[in-house]
């Protein structure tokens, strides 16, 4: 129980990781912030638009460093395209392709549901009602566990709280992004009330930024949603950064974790994580390659780069407040996946305009009896 820990040895840490499943970020990441602790928080940030709302305000509030777990943002990828960015190589940036369609984490479930699973018995080494934290009670069953809960609308968020934030992350920061003001889901299939779908394609519009030009990022899950690909697309980078199961392989897919870019003069592909980008066809990647700037190397990985921010020797690269954001985005995704319905959002005032439950929703349930206090920060 994480609020044990803080009262046995709170005055013995400086800082708390946080990796445990998305319905708890939240109170471990309010608890730890209120104790002066600094916060490694893994992706996505939290479940609702609401808490990540709170996470960030905190952050302000208690003065702590913080950074999101999505450890691509300290690897190749950050530091090229940032430098692309900044020297022209991407710009006027109209559409992005996102894609997941491996293996992980997929199950084979009836859709058909009626109901939550039955209960079973809780297992003894188990914890129950802290695992549970902030969400309204369910009775235990195994397929909520074991990185089950990530199929859950509950627990997790799906796919695309699992890996957009390392296939996504350096475009949503580097175009700026920011919040999109419609998203829409344009493919769901088996689409349930319970768990999420088996496959989905989810369009996110974002409107004009300075002088940026309005962009479509569209989102793929799912083993047999593929996105069509560019000419000259060439092979998918497997991305070495990706985390094994139990010690396991990373299985190559018919197209690996990644994304699209397209600009009005160029086309770049790239992986997840730390992959760097390329430009497509490889004709025009050498016509481009005495143009590109020289890329500086990373000075340290992800969790070097928050102990140092820790000693107030380097900042944080993926801060809640850059990553806040990002987080939020995917939250408006999983609530269009969810309700199955188009989403119109105000960017200025953070509401949804066209459809009063999905704008409730934005703030979701209220917390378990007991659990209230972490929602009030001022």
């Amino acid at each position: 129980d994480f609020r044990k820990m803080f009262d046995q040895m709170g005055d013995k840490i400086d800082a708390v990781t946080v990796g445990v499943p998305d319905h708890s970020h939240f109170p471990i990441t309010i608890e730890a912030m209120a104790h002066g602790k600094h916060v490694y928080v893994e992706k996505p940030l939290a479940r609702t638009f609401h808490e990540i709302e709170v996470m960030m305000r905190a952050a302000k509030k208690y003065g702590v460093v913080t950074q999101m777990g999505n450890q691509g943002h300290s690897e190749a990828n950050y530091f090229q395209f940032k430098a692309w960015q900044e020297a022209g190589i991407i710009k006027d940036v109209t559409a992005i392709t996102a894609h997941m369609n491996s293996p992980r984490r997929w199950h084979g479930w009836n859709p058909n549901i009626k109901h939550m699973p039955m209960g079973e018995p809780i297992p003894e080494t188990m914890d129950w009602d802290t695992w549970l934290g902030v969400v309204q009670y369910h009775d235990y069953n195994h397929d909520y566990h074991l990185g089950q809960w990530r199929c859950w609308y509950d627990f997790g968020m799906g796919a695309l709280g699992d890996w957009g934030a390392h296939i996504l992350d350096t475009a949503h920061q580097f175009l700026d992004l920011g919040l999109p003001s419609e998203v829409n889901p344009l493919y769901l299939k088996e689409h349930n009330p319970f768990f999420y779908p088996i496959s989905s394609t989810i369009l996110f519009k974002f409107p004009e930024r300075g002088n940026m030009p309005a962009c479509d990022v569209t989102w793929y899950d799912g083993l047999d949603n593929i996105p069509a690909v560019p000419e000259g697309y060439g092979v998918s980078e497997l991305d070495s950064n990706i985390p094994t199961v139990n010690g396991g392989k990373i299985q190559p897919s018919k197209l690996n974790p990644g994304k699209e870019i397209y600009s009005k003069e160029l086309t770049f592909k790239g992986g997840s994580h730390g992959s760097t980008l390329s430009i497509i066809p490889s004709e025009k990647a050498k016509e481009m390659e005495s143009r590109l700037p020289e890329v500086p190397k990373s000075p340290s990985n992800h969790f070097a780069n928050f102990l140092l921010a820790c000693q107030g020797k380097e900042k944080t690269r993926s801060p809640f407040e850059i990553a806040g954001l990002l987080s939020q985005v995917f939250c408006l995704g999983v609530l269009a996946q969810r309700l199955n319905r188009k989403l119109v959002f105000d960017r200025e005032t953070k509401q949804i305009t066209n459809d009063p439950f999905a704008n409730k929703m934005l703030v979701g349930e209220a917390p378990r009896k007991g659990w209230e206090q972490y929602y009030n920060i001022y």
